[in-house]
């Protein structure tokens, strides 16, 4: 049996840390290791910080998106475009469309997909208050912004049915070449997907 080579409190730190996504157990101690050295200047403002979060976080009741008011910021932000709303699988893939600076539309966050073999079926996501938001008129456009996997393209079908009755117009992102990509590089579904969408040079 290996000798235990540091106390319980930063096994648990090193523990705790290998659970975020992207580090494993060896970046997890490296990421520990650097937290200690600069306790000062990192670790003590970054329990601060969780701290705070724990305590002030709160989830929009609105679109789903996390923030420390409720309504979120976006919601409130009477700049954004209320006739378009962009319904997003996660808070990460709201984060990035925000990133990227395209369009300043409302937003909708399910939660998840439709994933019948991990038992997550329509009353488990954000679905009835998005179909409550788009029909109380205003929505003109609601923008499917899932992943383009199988249970990506399921939510997505679901969700066009369920808003049949709206009278809004319901749209997907496009998919196929990434600005950039070259074509040896793609695989077989991006190719197809790529020529099916094809549009006038």
């Amino acid at each position: 049996m290996a000798e235990r080579i540091v106390g319980p409190e930063i096994e648990r730190l090193i523990q705790l840390l290998a659970r975020l996504p992207g580090l494993g157990p060896r970046s997890a101690r490296r990421a520990a290791l650097h937290l200690i050295r600069k306790r000062e200047e990192l670790l003590a403002p970054l329990a601060d910080a969780m701290q705070t979060a724990r305590e002030r976080i709160v989830t929009c009741s609105t679109c789903g998106n996390v923030d420390t008011s409720d309504p979120c910021n976006l919601c409130r932000d009477e700049r954004r475009d209320g006739q378009v709303l962009v319904v997003v699988e996660t808070v990460a893939d709201l984060w990035a469309l925000e990133r990227a600076g395209v369009m300043r539309a409302r937003y909708h966050v399910l939660g998840g997909t439709l994933s019948p073999l991990d038992g997550v079926g329509p009353d488990d996501l954000n679905l009835n208050s998005l179909v409550a938001r788009v029909a109380e008129g205003g929505v003109h456009e609601v923008i499917l912004a899932v992943n383009a996997t199988v249970d990506g393209q399921t939510t997505a079908h679901y969700i066009t049915d369920l808003l049949a009755h709206t009278g809004a117009k319901v749209t997907k992102l496009a998919h196929g070449v990434p600005v950039g990509g070259e074509l040896d590089y793609l695989d077989e579904g991006t190719l197809a997907a790529a020529i099916r969408s094809r549009s006038e040079f």
